[in-house]
């Protein structure tokens, strides 16, 4: 019986971009040192795929639910309850959950301006103490907040769905999505608990033990929480009774450990990743080898360049897009050679342009590599926007993706 091919695919969060001026009408990925990709994609075969369909936001959530395989339109119900599975907070048919950020607000007269969607990318030991005691006071039988990494928590609202009804219209943008705008438009202006709630977090928090620290180190304060993102718990079908494979899901981030739990796959917690630059790129991948000498399939996401292009900084994404093609790509590249069947693919998730510090729809590159033959003309030798759409080779349903890397051989 052939021995059993090991699969990973590599997520580099928000990598594609939009051509910079001041690069001369390149890309980061253009510009940037990445050999490993470039040998994938000159080796292998790199093409364009749709992680957005057409009428969503385009979120990581609905990206990543499209490259672990999984229809948007079929089983996308909210962020929040992605991240309540990573949590393990167990959600009853009618609860809601929405995504919890602990942000910092700017007060100018009557006027509120989002000054930083992560408050300063707080630490997750101070994080946490202003989550615990958020709970404390603003907690009850039916509102329950759960701390998470850094900036990124959860919020409970328990039997949400059945006292109301007008959270299911409710739309309050990604904090990510209005650094440095004025936010009283975005808030909900209807009458439930969730503007009640993110008002009384800027009173609890106005001098908070830890914001005054951080405040005194000139650090920003996290004054205020932002709800948003809510939905009810997806019904998965699990990948291994899809595909026959089982794995692990490797993540600083909640939201995809989430995804990757409701999919059937086990997360492999990694020592010191953040979700940011300083993440431990290394651990990232030698527990993704780790992994597959006893599974068969390892989903590992890193969020780095994502975090450098919301804030709008062009050196930080090219040098989180090189440590992700030097310390991930790579590492994982030189040890597969001990299995003697794999496949690997990287991809962005979706782009994250500088020149909008957001998320967009634009279709993202790929690249595909298996160490059993495909496309080795070499033709194409750069793993970035261009040469993807140069390839001929597009996917519109993103979620069809996934079927494509686990079939025997990848074709152009």
């Amino acid at each position: 019986m052939p021995e059993k091919v090991k699969y990973v695919i590599i997520v580099g969060d928000g990598m594609a971009d939009y051509p910079v001026e001041s690069l001369g009408g390149r890309t980061p990925l253009m510009v940037a040192g990445t050999p490993h990709m470039d040998w994938m994609a000159s080796q292998g075969e790199i093409g364009l795929v749709r992680t957005i369909p057409e009428g969503f936001t385009p979120g990581s959530e609905i990206a990543n639910l499209s490259i672990f395989g999984y229809d948007p339109v079929r089983y996308y119900t909210g962020r929040g309850p992605l991240e309540a599975a990573s949590l393990k907070v167990k959600l009853a048919a009618d609860d809601i959950a929405f995504r919890c950020n602990l942000v910092t607000l700017k007060f100018q007269g009557n006027k509120i301006f989002m000054e930083d969607f992560s408050a300063g990318h707080i630490t997750n030991e101070e994080a946490r103490k202003i989550i615990l005691d958020i709970d404390k006071q603003m907690g009850t039988d039916e509102i329950r907040f759960y701390a998470g990494v850094s900036y990124r928590h959860l919020m409970v609202l328990k039997n949400g769905a059945a006292k109301f009804s007008n959270l299911a219209k409710l739309s309050v943008p990604p904090p990510h999505d209005l650094t440095g705008k004025e936010i009283s438009s975005c808030l909900p202006q209807m009458a439930d608990p969730v503007l009640s709630l993110m008002k009384e977090s800027r009173r609890l928090l106005k001098n908070h033990p830890v914001n005054q620290a951080r405040e005194a180190s000139g650090l920003p304060p996290a004054n205020s929480i932002w709800l948003w993102g809510q939905g009810r718990s997806p019904q998965m079908i699990p990948l291994k009774e899809r595909f026959g494979i089982d794995g692990y899901v490797i993540s600083a981030v909640h939201l995809i450990k989430g995804i990757g739990i409701l999919a059937g796959l086990e997360v492999m917690e990694v020592p010191g990743i953040t979700g940011f630059v300083d993440t431990n790129y290394d651990g990232k991948a030698q527990y993704t080898l780790k992994g597959l000498r006893k599974k068969d399939f390892v989903y590992v996401h890193v969020e780095a360049p994502d975090e450098a292009s919301h804030m709008g900084n062009l050196r930080l994404k090219v040098e989180a897009i090189e440590a992700f093609d030097q310390k991930i790509v790579g590492t994982i590249l030189e040890g597969m050679k001990e299995f003697k069947r794999y496949k690997i693919m990287v991809i962005p998730d979706h782009p994250t342009p500088l020149s909008v510090r957001t998320h967009t729809a634009d279709p993202v590159p790929f690249a595909i590599y298996s160490n059993e033959g495909g496309d080795t003309s070499g033709h194409r030798k750069a793993f970035d926007e261009v040469s993807a759409a140069q390839s001929g080779i597009f996917i519109e349903k993103g979620f069809e993706l996934i079927e494509r890397f686990l079939s025997p051989r990848s074709s152009c």
